[in-house]
């Protein structure tokens, strides 16, 4: 009897087990296959090299390496030279190679990219080969961030997941209106931009500047994007009365740097070790750092002496002169015409200087003067019909930069 028992008992546990193992069997499943479609070819048709050009790669060598013989390859480049120049591909470029799949796992397909947003494809599955060229479809979408500064302008940015680059454009827009050094942590800022995407997932950076504010000393400066001509659709960049951004002096001859000097009548020399007249203001950078002509005109001289080391005197109009000293390299020549913003020279620290920057001078009817302190001419207003264009396009845009900015 106990016998039995015990026999009964070992079967139950062997059948409750097989049942357990049938169980877990019915609960393990195969991940779906994805179907991956790339430069228009199904990947699951192909065995798929994805590499990059190395220093001393050619066209030739990389099909070589397929096992494609000197005569074939002079055939194949022969063949698609209308359509691509096979010396053309350069080092760290991405490629692609397609080969079939049945045992001699032939090259079929190669795929150059040159940038992110286009692509030649080399299709050697016939007996002639051909080359064409694609671009990737392209889509913007509409971005709007806003708030108060937390760390630089490039930093909010990045925390936003916004390409740095954004912040020279920025920089640009507003160099006449603000320095973008004396933001400070809390002053509020909005934005309204758009980005672009690479079949629709991959970022491409922004597109268009479309609406901007920054609080600066306290006051809200805005910057709305106009085109005054509507036929060459050219965009000049307005605030929210209409009022130019572009004045006729740019804030500082750097974009990126800090006052490490101001103009004053006494001020201990940092290398001659005496109290005397410091009649500019110094912007530190570090060497090589272009340096701008703050307004338009023409090269008054150019040259080097003991104390200023290399420098650049420019002449606006009858009124008002800058010069720009310690430069490393001097980059335009005397009696040359600049226009504003250009870049004049670099960043050095030659002449009388403790280290890398500009000094930057500035005449107005002859006599030296603080630049910092002085009420420059501003640009022109938009007037009549251009006005009336501007304000009905700018006026939903300044809405919107008031809501996330909280204003």
């Amino acid at each position: 009897m106990k016998k039995a028992v015990v026999i009964l008992i070992v079967l139950f546990s062997i059948f409750s087990c097989k049942k357990a193992e049938e169980k877990v069997e019915t609960k393990i499943t195969k991940p779906a296959a994805t179907k991956k479609i790339e430069f228009g070819f199904n990947y699951a048709d192909f065995n798929v090299v994805n590499d990059t050009i190395s220093k001393g790669d050619s066209f030739g060598s990389i099909l070589q390496s397929q096992n494609i013989g000197d005569k074939k390859v002079h055939d194949i480049v022969e063949q698609v030279k209308d359509s691509f120049n096979v010396r053309s591909i350069r080092y760290g470029k991405p490629f692609t190679l397609l080969r079939s799949k049945n045992k001699t796992n032939n090259l079929q397909v190669f795929v150059y990219q040159p940038d992110a947003l286009s692509y030649y494809v080399i299709d050697l599955r016939d007996s002639v080969a051909k080359a064409y060229k694609k671009v990737k479809p392209v889509s913007l979408k509409r971005k709007m961030i806003g708030g108060v500064l937390k760390s630089s302008l490039s930093e909010t940015l990045g925390n936003e997941s916004v390409e740095t680059a954004l912040a020279s454009r920025i920089t640009k827009v507003f160099s006449w209106s603000i320095d973008f050094f004396k933001l400070k942590k809390g002053d509020r800022y909005g934005l309204i931009f758009t980005e672009r995407f690479i079949n629709g997932k991959t970022y491409d950076g922004v597109e268009d500047l479309e609406a901007a504010f920054f609080e600066y000393k306290g006051k809200i400066i805005y910057a709305f994007p106009f085109a005054r001509d509507t036929t060459s659709g050219k965009v000049e960049y307005y605030d929210d009365e209409g009022k130019t951004l572009k004045n006729f002096f740019l804030k500082t001859p750097i974009k990126f740097s800090r006052i490490t000097s101001r103009f004053t009548m006494n001020r201990y020399h940092p290398v001659q070790h005496t109290w005397k007249a410091h009649k500019g203001t110094d912007y530190a950078a570090p060497t090589g750092t272009p340096i701008s002509t703050t307004a338009s005109g023409v090269v008054e001289a150019t040259g080097y002496t003991a104390g200023n080391g290399n420098f650049v005197k420019v002449k606006h109009n009858g009124t008002y002169s800058t010069q720009y000293l310690h430069m490393s390299k001097i980059l335009v020549r005397r009696g040359q015409r600049v226009t504003q913003g250009q870049t004049i020279g670099l960043v050095g620290s030659t002449g009388l200087a403790s280290g890398p920057h500009v000094c930057y001078r500035f005449w107005k009817n002859g006599v030296q003067v603080d630049a910092l302190r002085l009420n420059l001419p501003t640009g022109e207003s938009l007037t009549g019909n251009d006005r009336t264009r501007f304000m009905k396009q700018m006026e939903p845009l300044k809405r919107e930069l008031d809501s996330i900015g909280n204003l």
